[in-house]
């Protein structure tokens, strides 16, 4: 494979600063590895380059197509991670080892002390799913800010800023007292170190002469300064990156870092990688079509180096259920042309939205792989309280069941009620026998649940929620508990939108224990270090898991206002992240694109994504309404 004219001049680059802005699929991994070859051959000794890439597998790609490069033959030249090399550098000065690494467990038991010290008179919620939400929205938040510097105009999403600040310093001293550090103290107290001890910095100033750095786009500030210090003062530090795939603002990651490279090195070497090797053209053009109305953005000319082939499909679809057998017909006629399942990827912005897919695949019993593992809906409060009324309705119902239930919404009942090893409306209304107006309340219960008793899952769901009066009690409880009632609908509709394709209530408990032995079955294999067989599954990713991957077909699904972007994105900052999220997902497509939306969610009207609209500004594309139009 030969490099072309833009490639040859980025590997060619010796001494000094150098960005190279590397648009999808235009081989930037090859660039780098040109590169280091050039570096080896004008006698540049390969201990003194450090290659920096963001996860583990980049690090062990990157490590293997060097190696296979050499023909196998050994060089140390040093390819990590920013938290392994920092880590790295850290263990050299201080003598650590991993034991003073804190696991994720004991970090969210220490932020949930924490967070207990930091209450006046308020509580911590019980329920255990969201606990775990709290905690990770929290730890989320601190990762944020640490990555960010501890910057002070920082403003919290997760709690008021005052109490914010408490449960950050109470954090801090529980892990001191510990002696542990987490992953975010890696990278601040390796930037302390080596900002305060100029010795130490001279060392590693000598031993990494020339630093390249691979998806320089999500580096954050405490990295970036890290790596302008060993990089000083001779500053060969090559950079690669792409702003428009800039998609780790949660994390600190800004696109303007690249931007910030040049003020910060204005005698820096300018390259752009604007050829797309991996899409076709009409791929690209529909892609580019949207990414040119994000306005914070180096001006690019990204265009294909294939020809054009398949358009991008864009279809219409009445709601999440159509949706998904949408997908498992295209799928399955893919599948028949040829293309391998591990060829074939389904993008969606939440895990949450995948698990529809997940569920229709599990019946069809066609195999797919699952890189991030959605919160199971199942065994989320609002669905245990679902499956607990499903059960009562198909009489299948015990104790607990009556139990988690009876005051949801309150119907006044007290818990020595049910205190029977057998529960039934009878004995509520022997309980109750000189409470007239409690025995009408425990009869009208019962009516309830006979009305529903033959209807589908979703109509008994709808029931539920509207005449039953749960939707009034998740108003209720997210008012009490300072939880999103717009998240807790969320999760209602998602359980009520999946049990769409299921006629009996029999028939929806077997399918959501299935859901549920499935997932305990990869939880185990995962425990077990156990590795299923990706060579022929179906890929199930979010758009942020995709990142760096390809594949010959691609589904993105829930195209739509408040999925992509997201109703969180509320300024023009976070809106221009969202668009960049969707370039992502469509540059994952080496010749198939398929964008799918729906047109109604629970009986609410869904609107189309202004990105799916972009698109349609093109005349690379194809469209065709939803079969129930």
């Amino acid at each position: 494979m030969s490099l072309d004219e833009a490639q040859s001049r980025a590997a060619a680059h010796l001494d000094g600063p150098c960005m190279v802005i590397a648009g999808p699929g235009s081989g930037k991994t090859f660039t780098i590895l040109q590169r280091i070859e050039q570096l080896l051959k004008k006698g540049v000794r390969p201990e003194e380059i450090l290659v920096i890439t963001f996860t583990k597998y980049a690090t062990k790609e990157m490590r293997q197509r060097f190696y296979e490069a050499r023909r196998g033959k050994p060089l140390p030249v040093t390819f990590g991670t920013f938290h392994g090399i920092y880590y790295g550098i850290l263990r050299w000065a201080y003598g650590w080892d991993a034991s003073c690494l804190l696991d994720e467990s004991r970090r969210y038991e220490l932020l949930e002390k924490a967070y207990r010290e930091s209450l006046t008179g308020d509580f911590l919620r019980e329920d255990t799913e969201e606990k775990k939400d709290l905690l990770k929205e929290l730890g989320d938040e601190i990762s944020r800010v640490a990555n960010c510097g501890w910057t002070a105009s920082y403003v919290p999403k997760v709690t008021d800023r005052q109490r914010f600040l408490k449960i950050c310093r109470s954090y801090q001293q529980l892990k001191r007292r510990e002696n542990k550090i987490d992953f975010d103290d890696m990278l601040i107290l390796c930037r302390n170190l080596l900002r305060d001890h100029p010795d130490i910095l001279r060392k590693w100033q000598k031993r990494f002469s020339y630093i390249l750095v691979d998806e320089f786009q999500d580096s954050n500030p405490v990295q970036y300064e890290v790596l302008k210090l060993l990089a000083a003062p001779r500053n060969n530090l090559f950079v690669v990156g792409d702003d428009d795939q800039s998609i780790y603002g949660f994390r600190g990651a800004k696109p303007h870092i690249m931007q910030s490279f040049l003020k910060d090195f204005p005698t820096a070497g300018r390259i752009c990688l604007e050829v797309n090797y991996r899409s076709t053209a009409h791929i690209v053009s529909g892609a580019s079509r949207v990414i040119r109305h994000n306005r914070e953005r180096f001006a690019k000319n990204i265009r294909s180096g294939r020809e054009k082939s398949k358009t991008v499909h864009i279809q219409e679809t009445r709601d999440a259920m159509e949706e998904g057998r949408y997908v498992l017909r295209k799928i399955l006629c893919l599948r028949e042309e040829g293309i391998r399942a591990g060829e074939i990827a389904v993008l969606f912005r939440t895990a949450r939205e995948g698990g529809l897919i997940a569920e229709l695949l599990t019946r069809q019993g066609i195999p797919f792989d699952r890189k991030e593992q959605e919160r199971d809906l199942y065994h989320h409060f609002v669905g245990r309280d679902l499956c607990s009324y499903l059960k009562l309705a198909a009489g299948k119902g015990k104790r607990k069941d009556f139990l988690r239930v009876a005051n949801r919404p309150n119907r006044y009942l007290c818990r020595d009620a049910l205190r029977e090893e057998e529960v039934s409306y009878e004995s509520l209304r022997r309980f109750y026998c000189d409470k007239r107006w409690m025995q009408e309340r425990i009869s009208q219960w019962e009516e309830e649940m006979e009305t529903i008793r033959l209807w589908t899952p979703f109509a008994a769901m709808e029931y539920i929620r509207k005449k039953v009066g749960y939707h009034g009690f998740l108003k209720e409880y997210a008012q009490k508990m300072q939880l999103s009632l717009e998240e807790l609908e969320e999760i209602l509709d998602e359980i009520q939108q999946r049990a769409k394709g299921c006629k009996t209530l029999e028939e929806w408990f077997d399918l959501t224990e299935e859901c549920q032995r499935e997932a305990e079955r990869k939880k185990r294999r995962r425990r077990e270090g156990g590795e299923e067989s990706k060579a022929d599954a179906i890929r199930l990713l979010t758009i942020h898991g995709s990142k760096g991957l390809e594949f010959e077909a691609v589904f993105v699904i829930r195209g739509n206002e408040g999925s992509i972007p997201s109703r969180k994105a509320r300024t023009a900052e976070e809106l221009e992240e969202e668009r960049r999220l969707f370039y992502v997902a469509m540059t994952r497509a080496k010749d198939r694109l398929y964008i799918s939306y729906i047109k109604e969610k629970n009986g609410k009207e869904q609107v189309p994504s202004r990105f799916v609209g972009e698109v349609m500004q093109a005349e690379d594309y194809s469209s065709s309404p939803s079969s129930n139009s």
